[in-house]
């Protein structure tokens, strides 16, 4: 069965909840339709509609910056409208942003990735803190998530390690979809949520046992370095290697499959195949980024494939990476933040907690790494029950 996207769902009821409105999208490349129409295209030519402003998160409105940026304030050539940067705002900075604007519906249309250090659905968390506070309103068009909605895998974050890469206690794998995170965060954790008028237009067609499958979507990048629907179910697993000295294959064309550094050899290959990770296969690669970590330099490493996307657990994937290395490579290390006194590793704030790291460099099997969260997990798991909307 083909999905019917949120937005498709909304065009298809004549856009009926924001008539009325002075509404604002916040988007990017991913908003668009299933012939491929950007959503601010679509709502500036619907009649009735009200469109007043655009709004963009980390990477921008048209996808143009890099891990970490934005794009500048603007106007968009084809509408003519203002295209507000909202990346790293807080959300008193939103609410002035959105009185400037002019607009009382915040519309969010973007394709989320199923990964808590994602940064889109934190700038969501502020947009619905600044609506719950000047009485506005967010409408949230959902879409599918790429790995699927049963599997729910590594830390829940924990308060201390908060920070642009998870603001909320939620895993790292929370198996939902935006429209379902976004009703669980507004009632458990937003600041003023439980009065925030939220409403989510719902999918049809969407499948949560079917991770990889878009439903007959097709895949368009949400930001630079996940080209392709394999990228993000690996990234869930593999955005780990940001914290350590090792490539993620940024600036190459396969970030988050490639995984190396000048130091390694074909002993991890070896270990990796010889682990027997399901859903996983393993191929011994040497690749040479044109930016981010070791550019220009050669790399030698792996490129992760998945065989089969239900069997295959990123989290799980990649802790077993992460402890081959620590036993095969003294080079290893943890890239350590020298402006952060208290939480200098940046795999604390990836995972959310420091039993990843604490665990690899204990020697700890995989296996006992991955019980260290259990009982978080299991407590986390009835109050994401109540929140779930695809069954």
């Amino acid at each position: 069965m083909v999905v019917q996207t949120g937005l498709a769902c909304l065009l298809a009821d004549d856009c009926r909840v924001l008539r009325g409105r002075k509404v604002g999208v916040l988007t990017n490349p991913t908003g668009v339709t299933a012939s491929l129409v950007s959503i601010v295209d679509v709502l500036h030519a619907a009649r009735g509609v009200e469109l007043r402003a655009v709004f963009g998160p980390e990477h921008g409105f048209r996808g143009t910056a890099q891990a970490g940026r934005s794009e500048p304030t603007a106007t968009d050539r084809r509408t003519g409208l203002t295209v507000y940067d909202l990346y790293g705002l807080t959300s008193v900075s939103m609410a002035d942003v959105f009185d400037r604007a002019g607009v009382d519906t915040i519309v969010f249309d973007i394709q989320d990735v199923g990964a808590r250090f994602y940064t889109y659905v934190w700038t969501l968390f502020d947009v619905m803190a600044a609506a719950a506070a000047t009485g506005r309103r967010v409408v949230v068009l959902d879409r599918p998530n790429p790995l699927g909605g049963r599997r729910v895998a590594g830390p829940v974050l924990r308060p201390e390690l908060e920070s642009g890469v998870g603001r909320a206690p939620i895993p790292q794998q929370h198996g939902m979809t935006v429209g379902e995170l976004a009703t669980l965060l507004a009632a458990e954790f937003v600041p003023g949520g439980r009065r925030l008028e939220l409403q989510v237009v719902t999918m049809t067609g969407w499948r949560r046992d079917r991770p990889g499958d878009m439903g007959g979507l097709r895949w368009v990048a949400p930001s630079p370095n996940l080209p392709t629907v394999t990228s993000a179910l690996l990234y869930v697993g593999t955005c780990y290697f940001e914290g350590t000295n090792l490539s993620q294959g940024r600036g190459t064309t396969q970030p988050f499959e490639l995984i190396g550094a000048p130091y390694l050899d074909q002993r991890w290959t070896a270990a990796l195949r010889a682990a027997r990770l399901p859903g996983a296969a393993f191929r011994e690669a040497a690749f040479s980024p044109t930016s981010d970590a070791y550019s220009g330099q050669v790399c030698r490493g792996v490129q992760t494939y998945v065989t089969d996307p239900v069997a295959f657990d990123a989290v799980r994937t990649a802790v077993t990476m992460l402890t081959t290395l620590h036993t095969l490579y003294h080079n290893f290390q943890w890239r350590y933040d020298n402006g952060d006194a208290v939480d200098p590793y940046w795999i604390d704030k990836l995972s959310g907690s420091k039993a990843v790291r604490t665990g690899v460099d204990a020697g700890h099997a995989p296996d006992r790494i991955i019980a260290s969260w259990s009982g978080e997990l299991a407590r986390f798991a009835p109050i994401r029950a109540r929140y779930l909307r695809y069954r």
